[in-house]
Parts: C-alpha cells; sequence; structure tokens
C-alpha cells in the first residue's frame, strides 16, 4: 500500500457533490496522465491533459514550443491554457505540466479552484522512466544518463516545495487505481 504523507482539505472541497476539479502534479515521468486516465473514467469526470490541450491550441510540440519560443513563452501558454479549462469546466481530472505548478503561483490557482493531489515517485523511479522516454521530453532530451540523474535531483529538490503544498499526497509505488480513488474521496 503506498505511503500517504499528509493531507489537508481545501475551500474548493465542499463545493457539490461530484469530484470537482482534480489536479493531477509531480515531476515528468511520475505517472500523471497514466493515473488521470484512469481516475477520470472511474470518478465519471472528463480526463485533460495540459500538454495534450497547449499543443492542439498552439498547432505545434512541446518540444517545438521550446525550441521556437523559450521556456518563458511556453509557462505563459501553460498559464493561460491552465486558467482557460478550469473556469470551463466545474469537474475533470487533469495532468498538468511538471513544472506548471512551480510557476505565476498556478499550485495557488489549482488549490482554490480545486484539488490538487501530488503523484510522487523516487528519484531512481523517474531516472528509469525518463531514459526510456527522452526523446518526448524538451528539457532532458539532450542529457546522458548521469546528467539525466543530476537533472533530476536539481530540479525535484526545487519543484518539491511546490509539489509538497498538494492537497492530497501519494506515493506511486504500488499504487492501486481503487487506492487512489479513495484516498481523494476520503480527503
Amino acid at each position: 500500500m503506498p505511503e500517504i504523507l499528509h493531507t489537508t482539505t481545501s475551500p474548493a472541497d465542499t463545493a457539490g457533490n461530484g469530484p470537482g476539479r482534480i489536479f493531477l502534479v509531480g515531476f515528468m515521468g511520475c505517472g500523471k496522465s497514466h493515473w488521470g486516465r484512469q481516475l477520470a473514467p472511474a470518478l465519471g469526470v472528463p480526463f485533460i491533459d495540459l500538454d495534450e490541450k497547449i499543443e492542439e491550441s498552439a498547432g505545434k510540440s512541446i518540444n517545438d514550443l521550446f525550441a521556437e519560443e523559450g521556456e518563458e513563452y511556453f509557462r505563459q501558454v501553460e498559464k493561460e491554457t491552465l486558467h482557460l479549462l478550469t473556469e470551463s469546466h466545474p469537474e475533470f481530472v487533469m495532468a498538468t505540466g511538471g513544472g506548471t505548478p512551480c510557476f505565476y503561483k498556478n499550485i495557488d490557482y489549482m488549490k482554490q479552484a480545486g484539488r490538487t493531489v501530488w503523484i510522487n515517485c523516487s528519484v531512481e523511479c523517474l531516472h528509469t522512466r525518463l531514459m526510456k522516454e527522452r526523446d518526448k521530453r524538451p528539457l532532458v532530451r539532450d542529457l546522458g544518463e548521469d546528467q539525466l540523474r543530476a537533472y533530476i535531483f536539481r530540479k525535484f529538490g526545487d519543484r518539491r516545495i511546490f509539489y509538497q503544498q498538494a492537497d492530497i499526497i501519494v506515493e506511486t509505488d504500488d499504487l492501486q487505481l481503487a487506492h487512489l480513488m479513495d484516498r481523494i474521496a476520503h480527503a
């Protein structure tokens, strides 16, 4: 059974009878999209992948946005897309990007609009997953194995303070959908 580090309650939790808006946060490769695609139909709400919506809106891949426009431009588009989607959907499960909570006070916005769930994953697990997916990840695609490990340690350290603000924190080791649903229902 996964270890639950802490649970708090957001003011948005008591609004309405459904699950409301659930934002999955965590480092790239932790499984936000994987768990979101399973969790949303189980809760009877739409699934939204923020990165996919950004790509649809921009008409180009995240990789191309980073390469052509830079990270600052991407983060601004990410914030605007987050707000538009949140304001137009009363209920959903959203997989955010790994950096989404870390810029423009997005973590505060998400906590006000719904519940945030940190999908936490060990550094070794992240390293293994990201080594396999580097070509899809603009921030790590050109890194070697040791460079990637160092990047994960550094970036995870920088971002942890934002992830830790989530309403619900779960460890992905041995995580089962039923347990994730239970944690969200009883938070």
